[in-house]
């Protein structure tokens, strides 16, 4: 359609004029948003008594599953509810993985638009299952649609953002990805406050606060599409020539390689089991740290000489609010992780840094039952910090180590194959997790050492992840585009060459040069102040562990 025509990847090249430090805050908008899939626990109970209001209405004993999803009756139990979570991820691999090839040809606003659309949509067909009580629809609506937008807005940025920053990919890619992180730093307080607000004697006020931030999303999404540009082939940042490939054996392409020869590659399914194994070792332990830490140290956490299982009513109140002040650091780790690590990376290479997340998450998971039974707190935290850090500094830079390894033209459709690593560990981890803790329980061990066993075995999984990356070496030049196949990509994808683009009374500097200082200024401020609010709100809760 034509008056969609502005939406077309042709009209997003950048001109002499834009200043590439432009597209991070626009990357940042659609993160800041989707990034609330982490904080959607914050419905879970008061989605549990929408027909109650302050206790739920229990289903009787011999009402079924399937009769639970249509009922208006009784309200639903948190495990219903919570299969939205599980959703998200498994539709953002899934999504990711399917569209990534669209995305490279119909370009990153597009995508960022289709994002927006389905990622608030679903929080509009979320907002009228509760009106209704269908959980289904909040299922369908939030968790697939949803989790379809997650997609599509996870990977939107990723292949021009390390087209913009050749001499810093994995400090972009970092910065983008820290959105996501940090999305539910940002959403989780403010659904509080707005559920708060809506709330009376006949609404818990979460289909208002899915309206809402339907709308305030939308914009932000908007906001960072239309902001998208992509640079034209052949641009370079101003001062800055590609290092000079000395030798076949480089771990830096300078080659690009179609999608569906990626796949064939060894070394994408070694880097698909690095992110595989990396996210398994992690993603258990953050959705269970709050009660793992009041297991652990239980009475210690308030200078108590008891076991978590002879702990008052009151006692547990209070470490309950440490062990949640715990979640929250590890987040504020898990968000700094994805940008330290990744610009990191830029220096010391991708390979290496990966080496340092399996060794030093293998021994650091070695040490923590040690630490916790000799009541080192500080020490404890400390390594579940720089653990978390890992986990988010792998997200990070694994786009960066696909760029390194397979060239930067289908980086994105690349990228998208590989998230289903992230959805098949977002089903490993938190089972491994949560049924050895549940094993153990069972056979008597107490809840302090229930976590032991888990440990070594999350150790073992970082120990898989070395070798697979171990293994990692360039791919044959035989995989890779020829100068034509490259050219009909190109047409394909409506990439326009820098002569294309630059006027003949301008430099080729003038694109992506340091220009438009207080646009720059205004777009890092509509993204950076809700971050820095965010990011200290966190801080601030998390100080309380060492009070």
């Amino acid at each position: 359609m034509a008056a969609l025509s502005f939406l077309n990847k042709d009209r997003t090249i950048a001109g002499p004029g834009f200043n590439r430090w432009l597209v991070p805050p626009a990357a940042l908008a659609i993160h800041l948003c989707i990034g609330m899939a982490y904080g959607f626990s914050v419905f879970w109970l008061p989605l549990s008594r929408l027909i109650g209001i302050k206790e739920s209405v229990v289903c009787p004993a011999d009402m079924s599953f399937f009769q639970q999803i249509f009922t208006t009756k009784c309200d639903w139990p948190v495990s219903m509810v919570g299969w939205m979570y599980t959703l998200f991820f498994v539709f953002l691999g899934l999504s990711a993985a399917t569209f990534g090839k669209w995305l490279e040809h119909a370009g990153p606003r597009k995508a960022g638009v289709v994002s927006a659309l389905c990622w608030c949509g679903g929080l509009v067909i979320s907002a009228i299952g509760v009106i209704l009580h269908q959980v289904w629809m909040l299922w369908l609506g939030s968790g697939v649609i949803g989790g379809i937008g997650l997609g599509l807005g996870y990977i939107s940025p990723v292949s021009t953002l390390i087209k913009w920053f050749p001499d810093k990919r994995g400090m972009a890619t970092g910065m983008a990805i820290m959105g996501f992180g940090g999305g539910a730093m940002i959403g989780a307080p403010l659904a509080n406050s707005l559920m708060n607000f809506y709330a009376s004697e006949t609404s818990v006020g979460v289909w208002q606060t899915f309206l809402t931030l339907a709308v305030v999303y939308f914009a932000f999404m908007l906001f960072g599409a239309l902001s998208y540009r992509v640079p034209p082939s052949g641009w370079l940042p101003k001062g800055w020539t590609p290092p000079v490939e000395k030798n076949k054996n480089t771990m830096i392409t300078h080659r690009h390689m179609h999608v569906k020869n990626a796949m064939k590659t060894p070394q994408f399914w070694l880097l698909w089991g690095v992110l595989c194994l990396n996210v398994s070792a992690s993603i258990g332990i953050i959705g269970m740290a709050s009660p793992m830490l009041q297991e652990v140290f239980a009475g210690r956490l308030i200078g108590v000489n008891l076991a978590f299982e002879n702990l008052s009513t009151e006692q547990l109140v209070k470490i309950a609010t440490i062990g949640a002040g715990f979640a929250g650091l590890l987040s504020v780790f898990n968000i700094a992780g994805r940008f330290v690590w990744a610009s990191l990376s830029d220096y010391i290479g991708r390979k290496t840094t990966f080496f340092i997340f399996f060794v030093l998450g293998a021994l650091l998971y070695l040490a923590v039952p040690f630490l916790a039974k000799s009541n080192s707190l500080g020490l404890f935290v400390a390594a579940f910090c720089i653990i978390v850090s890992m986990y988010g500094g792998g997200f990070a830079t694994i786009p960066a180590y696909l760029a390194d390894m397979f060239g930067t033209q289908m980086v994105g459709a690349i990228h998208g194959r590989l998230l289903t690593a992230w959805s098949t560990a977002g089903v490993i981890g938190p089972v491994l997790v949560n049924y050895l803790r549940e094993y153990q329980l069972n056979r008597g061990v107490p809840h302090h050492m229930a976590y032991d066993m888990t440990f070594y075995i999350l150790a073992a999984l970082l120990v898989g992840g070395f070798i697979c990356n171990l293994l990692v070496r360039p791919v044959k030049e035989k995989f890779f585009m020829t100068d034509e196949e490259l050219a009909h990509e190109k047409k394909l994808a409506h990439d326009k060459a820098l002569e294309e683009v630059v006027d003949s009374g301008k430099t080729v500097n003038g694109v992506g040069s340091a220009s438009k200082p207080v646009l720059v200024f205004i777009a890092w401020a509509a993204v950076g102040i809700p971050l820095v609010y965010g990011f200290w709100n966190t801080v601030e809760k998390a100080i309380q562990l060492f009070q």
